[in-house]
């Protein structure tokens, strides 16, 4: 090995040691449960489109912005969509931005991104996976599609955006394969994703599920001005189902979140169940068969759609019929709510800090609802 190449390994295990420390520091505990459910007594309230100048419709990721920088702006919501004016699943180009309060419905949303990325393979759809970091840069799936069909899926990729919504990077490449929905731990020029893929195996021409699913850690540095680096990628979880879908592209593991004990929870849509991969940050193995079950059956119905209320319980949006769940982290399901949005129009989900809301994506009607009091 060359001089240069050893600095440069030196660097990379120095700067990857650097991001588990802030890691150990950012996960201590900050919420106590609470004796009751977080969502009982909420109610949904449909407050914006979601619908850009350019006709793009499913709207699948959500998440908030954490600060203010260049054109985000601190507590609105960015919503990536998924099909385009003609309804064909994964060709989506846009994330549009929202304001909490929502808009007035009668025109269309304010566009934050539009994204014709060459370098993403197969093309741009963009998939419920959607992040913001504090320092500025947004990062979003793609699973593009020819014709809404998984046989005509590219291996898609990751893009990452600035804070005005231009292209910086694209990460592609073996172990990203159909990402599908993803979850970030934000440590300031630090950032580690979690990410669903759902194309791994013949899933394609398969008509039953394929047990091929992954969970991918990458960890970035993401300082702002500077083009993010990938530190490293690692398969922390294999053997999720998954399953091509006519309505959906594909079914497999969709919603992920991290507990403050560093456990990292899926929905494990096709398995219809909330798995855990325990030392999600540091784990140096994949965990197989899909990782531990938490909780399944009950009122889980096709779990898409995650987050983690206050208490740190676990929010799943179920994909089968419009209900939220609630489930403790020892895996008791304490509460549901019925979002009257019905089957099929349910994907991502977040709760904004500070704020006993859940705001949730309605791609049934192309629109995002708030839950509250």
């Amino acid at each position: 090995m060359s001089v240069v190449s050893s600095m440069t390994s030196a660097r990379r295990v120095m700067l990857l040691s650097l991001g588990m420390l802030c890691a150990s520091m950012a996960m201590a505990p900050s919420f106590a449960r609470a004796d009751q459910p977080f969502i009982t007594g909420f109610t949904p309230t449909t407050i914006a489109t979601t619908v850009p100048p350019n006709g793009n419709q499913n709207p699948y990721g959500i998440a908030t912005v954490p600060n203010s920088v260049g054109s985000l702006v601190r507590g609105d919501l960015l919503v990536s969509n998924f099909n385009d004016q003609a309804n064909t699943q994964g060709t989506g180009t846009t994330i549009v931005q929202i304001p909490p309060g929502g808009n007035d419905q009668s025109g269309n949303a304010a566009v934050f991104a539009q994204i014709n990325d060459p370098a993403c393979p197969g093309g741009v759809g963009l998939t419920t996976a959607l992040a913001v970091t504090r320092s500025g840069f947004v990062i979003v799936g793609s699973l593009p599609t020819t014709n809404s069909q998984l046989t005509t899926a590219g291996p898609g990729c990751l893009i990452v955006l600035d804070s005005h919504g231009n292209v910086v990077k694209t990460i592609a490449g073996a172990p990203i394969n159909g990402p599908w929905d993803m979850t970030a731990v934000d440590y300031g020029f630090f950032t580690t994703l979690f990410v669903t893929n759902v194309e791994n195996g013949n899933v394609a021409s398969s008509a039953t599920p394929v047990n091929k699913g992954t969970v991918v850690r990458i960890q970035l540095l993401t300082v702002p001005g500077v083009k993010p680096f990938v530190l490293a990628e690692d398969v922390i979880a294999t053997g999720f189902p998954e399953l091509a879908s006519s309505t959906a592209v594909v079914l497999g593991p969709t919603g992920v979140a991290l507990s403050d004990s560093g456990t990292l929870y899926v929905a494990d849509t096709e398995g219809n169940r909330i798995a855990a991969i325990p030392e999600a940050l540091d784990r140096t193995s994949a965990i197989g068969h899909a990782g531990n079950t938490v909780s399944s059956g009950g009122p889980l119905n096709g779990p898409l759609g995650m987050t983690l209320a206050p208490n740190g319980d676990i929010l799943t949006a179920n994909g089968s019929d419009g209900l939220i769940v609630e489930t403790t982290p020892s895996g008791k399901q304490l509460a549901s709510v019925d979002t009257g949005f019905g089957a099929g129009s349910l994907f991502g989900l977040t709760v904004p800090p500070s704020t006993g809301k859940v705001y949730l994506v309605d791609d049934g009607n192309n629109t995002l609802a708030v839950l509250q009091h």
